[in-house]
């Protein structure tokens, strides 16, 4: 494709969406939008600012992570359009105060996809789009040349950022928002970092790196300083994180995955329990816990989710581990140890 896609050209071949009734369906909901939040709309809609209803992006986020987990694919269909009306809502709000309208959205949207698949649509589409990187477009299949290319794009899309013009350096962490939820920012933090050469060679390296992590953990806790425990315990996880990554594993995925595991294992043992769980003595609870742990693994109810978790009930001791107050504060994150390089 050699100019700026025609609509009908860039319908995907062998798609079972009708595009003329979801662009109908579309222009409905932006019109029910519309008229929530005008004049005589619905009193709950119109009071609602960008700073009220952020909330409920996240939580509707998280609802779509939950339905794809479950692969209860009818529910997704109606958490996708909750997330959804997140934007037809932002969009509204900011053509109500005259920043942007739901078509500049769409505009934007539309222009970065051409943008950065030249190997899609073309380069001359791609630079009509405006792309500006000098990239091959015959990726030949190649899925990492697709990132390559997405990635250079992207670094020349940047605008300068505030100080740039008194010549303050841009960090190339800028670009990692900090809204982004703990996990996904450290991972992040991590990988562009070690586009910069800064990083563990391989992911064996990370192992006494987290031993090194718990053992200062362990001195402050034992010290009863509360802000370095929150300090020492950010550094564990963001060094786990980086593990994660190292690995190939997305480190929120994995929590969650442990997290819904977690729930069927101790709903297992509520059901079995002939007496309140309270009432047990810990050898008891441990007992139900991997009685649990191997019907379940053995049933394969975790579904989608790798039934490999937890192996050991919160009872199990280690042969270090103590007792901890979970009202910490304070603390700053801290940048991995590497090289001799120290806490940045």
């Amino acid at each position: 494709m050699d100019s700026w896609p025609d609509r009908k050209k860039v319908q995907a071949q062998g798609s079972q969406t009708d595009p003329a009734r979801a662009a109908s369906l579309f222009e409905e909901s932006v019109a029910i939008m519309a008229r929530l939040r005008a004049p005589g709309g619905c009193p709950w809609d119109r009071e609602q600012t960008f700073d009220t209803i952020r909330k409920y992006t996240l939580e509707e986020t998280y609802e779509v992570f939950d339905a794809i987990e479950r692969r209860d694919f009818p529910h997704l269909a109606e958490e996708l359009g909750d997330l959804l009306l997140q934007v037809l809502f932002y969009a509204e709000m900011a053509a109500d105060e005259g920043h942007f309208t739901i078509s500049d959205v769409l505009d934007h949207l539309n222009r970065k996809l051409v943008r950065r698949h030249p190997h899609v649509f073309g380069e001359e589409a791609s630079r009509a789009a405006g792309n500006v990187a000098n990239v091959d477009a015959d990726v030949a299949g190649s899925a990492a040349a697709v990132l390559k290319n997405w990635e250079e794009i992207k670094s020349l899309e940047k605008k300068p950022v505030a100080g740039a013009a008194t010549g303050a350096l841009e960090s190339r962490l800028d670009s990692v928002q900090r809204a982004m939820p703990a996990l996904a920012e450290a991972s992040k933090l991590g990988s562009k970092a070690a586009k910069a050469g800064f990083d563990w060679p391989d992911w064996r390296d990370l192992l006494p790196k987290v031993a090194e992590e718990v053992a200062e953990l362990e001195v402050e806790a034992a010290a009863g300083r509360t802000p370095e425990i929150e300090a020492e315990l950010g550094d564990l996880l963001f060094t786990v994180v980086n593990l994660a990554r190292h690995l190939g594993v997305d480190a929120e995925m994995a929590l969650r995955g442990c997290n819904l595991r977690f729930r069927k294992r101790f709903r297992e043992m509520e059901l079995v329990s002939t007496k309140p769980l309270e009432e047990l003595a810990p050898a008891e609870l441990e007992e139900l816990w991997c009685a649990a742990k191997r019907k379940l693994s053995e049933s394969g109810s975790a579904g989608q989710i790798p039934t490999a978790g937890p192996s050991t009930s919160p009872l199990a001791k280690s042969a270090s581990g103590s007792a901890q107050d979970d009202n910490v504060v304070g603390g700053e994150e801290t940048f991995a140890k590497r090289d001799g390089g120290g806490d940045a």
